[in-house]
């Protein structure tokens, strides 16, 4: 997964793309923190929860700190999640298998980078896979992040499934933010939908927009 991040952003948005190995402490000059899918550990404990300790986590949460863009897809939404960069936690799936295929992602907001170039409320076609990705928050906490609108995608049907939620995450929630608006989580890969070769660019004004916000 993080070879497909670095590919849309240096191949297809043409942008100067740098890989920061986990143990490394700092971040060097950087716009974006891409945390990229995956199984950092093995997953072993729980998905994320070993590479939220990674030293390099710690400039991340600077990184953040200062308003500054920070991304995480699937295994980086969990490590999100794990370091408290993000609130909740990403459960098994409630089928407990892992589960790869294209799901139905509605854009809930469209005031953010990464969302400004949908129409809000457009029902995406992007895939997942995972096992751990049933998100997961006490009543409070989903509480707030649905008064404060920190929710950015929700599972929706392709057409008219019954089951379009395919890990059984809470409110259907595929992705939130920060309440500063600047740090994303999604179990969803919009990276893996940014070519025509592959029948769906669904996924590409998700970088696109975000690669413009800080080239302004």
């Amino acid at each position: 997964c993080d070879r497909d991040c670095v590919h849309v952003l240096s191949k297809v948005l043409r942008q100067s793309v740098r890989t920061i190995w986990h143990a490394e402490s700092a971040l060097h000059d950087v716009d974006v923190v891409v945390l990229p899918g995956g199984f950092s550990y093995g997953d072993y404990l729980r998905a994320g929860a070993l590479a939220a300790k990674s030293p390099v986590m710690e400039a991340v949460r600077r990184f953040a700190e200062e308003g500054r863009y920070v991304v995480g897809v699937c295994n980086g939404f969990q490590i999100l999640t794990e370091a408290g960069l993000l609130p909740g936690a990403l459960l098994a799936n409630l089928n407990l298998h892992f589960t790869c295929k294209e799901v139905g992602v509605r854009v809930e907001r469209n005031d953010l980078p990464f969302t400004r170039l949908y129409p809000r409320g457009q029902v995406l076609r992007l895939p997942i896979a995972h096992g751990e990705g049933r998100y997961y928050a006490d009543p409070e906490t989903l509480a707030r992040l649905e008064g404060e609108g920190l929710v950015v995608f929700r599972y929706a049907p392709l057409k008219d499934e019954a089951d379009y939620n395919p890990n059984g995450s809470l409110h259907d929630i595929a992705g939130i933010v920060s309440e500063k608006g600047n740090v994303l989580g999604m179990m969803p890969h919009p990276e893996r939908a940014v070519d025509e070769v592959l029948g769906n660019t669904d996924g590409l004004p998700f970088f696109l927009g975000l690669v413009r916000e800080v080239a302004r």
